[in-house]
C-alpha cells in the first residue's frame, strides 16, 4: 500500500522578495515626496490667509467699538478680544503677522511667497 505523501509548503518570503518590495515603497515615496511639499505649501498659504481675514474682521470690530478712524493703528493684544479665543494666529509658516492701520489690510512677513491678503483696491502698499 502507497503512503500519500505531500510536500510541506515554504514558511515566509526570501530575501529576494522582500527587498523587491522595499524598492517598490521607496520609488512610490521618492514620486510623491513632492507632491506631500507642494500641497503642504499650499495649505500653509490657504491657512495664513485665513488668519489675515480673520485679523481683518477683529480690526473692523475693534476700530468700531472703539470709535476708531480709519488712520488708527491697533497692536495685537488690542484685537485679542475680537479673535476666537482670544488668542492671537499664528503663521503656519513661522511668520508674523502686523495689522497695520484700519483702512490697510493686515501683513504677513511671508508676503513673497504668496502669503497675501489680496488688496481690492490695488492700491495698497504693504509697508506702513
Amino acid at each position: 500500500m502507497k503512503t500519500l505523501q505531500f510536500k510541506q509548503a515554504k514558511q515566509g518570503f526570501t530575501l529576494v522578495e522582500m527587498l523587491i518590495v522595499v524598492v517598490i515603497i521607496g520609488m512610490l515615496a521618492m514620486l510623491a515626496w513632492p507632491n506631500y511639499i507642494k500641497y503642504r505649501s499650499r495649505a500653509q498659504v490657504g491657512a495664513c490667509i485665513n488668519n489675515l481675514q480673520k485679523i481683518e474682521g477683529a480690526k473692523a470690530q475693534w476700530a468700531f467699538e472703539n470709535r476708531k478712524d480709519n488712520n488708527a493703528i491697533p497692536v495685537m493684544d488690542d484685537l485679542a478680544p475680537f479673535l476666537q479665543h482670544d488668542a492671537s494666529p499664528s503663521c503656519p509658516a513661522d511668520g508674523t503677522y502686523r495689522p497695520r492701520r484700519v483702512s490697510k489690510v493686515a501683513t504677513c512677513t511671508l508676503t513673497d511667497i504668496g502669503h497675501v491678503l489680496s488688496n481690492l483696491n490695488g492700491d495698497d502698499p504693504t509697508v506702513d
